[in-house]
């Protein structure tokens, strides 16, 4: 097969959906998306956030506001998507989120705003666009380095990314009879909005905590919702045909080799 280079053209004439893009890791997603060709589906619960983020990405992207845990929503953007373009061809299901709780202190309503947020959302973004994509997408899921490091007051949202690896495996069998790749990224530490807006940090905690991990981290720097994106746009594209039900690990190193000081 003879080289695929990621360009301007890399998706051209694809249809593609982005859920929670209306900032950090959804929106430099479908930034990188609509660079490399697309056309870009943003979705997030308010309406005025995901318009406004539609905006400043430009005329190849539309945004519309959906609840992912409601399916009566989904079932209106699908519907909404097959009027305008027919079908699609690529899904980030990116929506979700969580906050560190200590074990003692996780409530059952925090449980249940994970379960639903991280692993109802995904399945129900998939499944309710199961209909209008095409035979060959490609689908990526978001998971989470916190998946494999244990670290304390992430007891549930890790479990949560963890199924959602899972999931991307088990969907790689379900649908590889209309030819659909299903993946998933691992993203390392990248500081967005949802630092200040989740986990309740303040400007300055932000950068005092990615200036410290940054040790840890062998290319020397924390991630950007860009560089996730890039990884997003290989997983769509051609480039990627012979990969399925992976989980790729985006984290500059952090996770997979000894960063420390020689």
């Amino acid at each position: 097969m003879e080289n695929v280079n990621l360009t301007s053209s890399t998706l051209k004439g694809r249809v593609a959906l982005v859920s929670g893009g209306s900032a950090g890791i959804g929106y430099g997603a479908a930034k990188r998306l609509s660079e490399a060709g697309a056309f870009v589906y943003i979705i997030s619960r308010r309406q005025e956030q995901i318009e406004q983020a539609a905006a400043r990405l430009g005329t190849s992207v539309r945004g519309i506001a959906v609840d992912v845990t409601k399916k009566e929503d989904l079932e209106r953007l699908a519907e909404t998507i097959r009027k305008e373009h027919g079908s699609l061809d690529i899904i980030f299901a990116n929506a979700g989120g969580g906050k560190a709780i200590g074990f003692e202190d996780l409530t059952e309503g925090d449980i249940d705003h994970l379960l639903g947020a991280n692993i109802k959302g995904v399945i129900f973004t998939i499944q309710t666009m199961l209909p209008i994509l095409k035979d060959g997408a490609s689908v990526i899921l978001n998971a989470s380095i916190t998946a494999d490091m244990g670290l304390p007051g992430f007891a549930v949202y890790a479990a949560t990314k963890a199924a959602v690896r899972s999931l991307a495996r088990s969907w790689t069998t379900d649908l590889k009879h209309r030819g659909i790749r299903v993946n998933s990224v691992s993203p390392g530490v990248v500081p967005t909005e949802g630092y200040r807006t989740e986990q309740h940090m303040t400007e300055e905690q932000v950068t005092d905590y990615a200036e410290r991990v940054t040790s840890e981290i062998p290319v020397g720097r924390v991630g950007t919702p860009e560089d996730i994106g890039d990884a997003v746009v290989f997983l769509a594209s051609e480039a990627s045909g012979f990969i399925t039900g992976i989980d790729l690990i985006v984290d500059g190193g952090q996770t997979r080799v000894y960063a420390g000081k020689n």
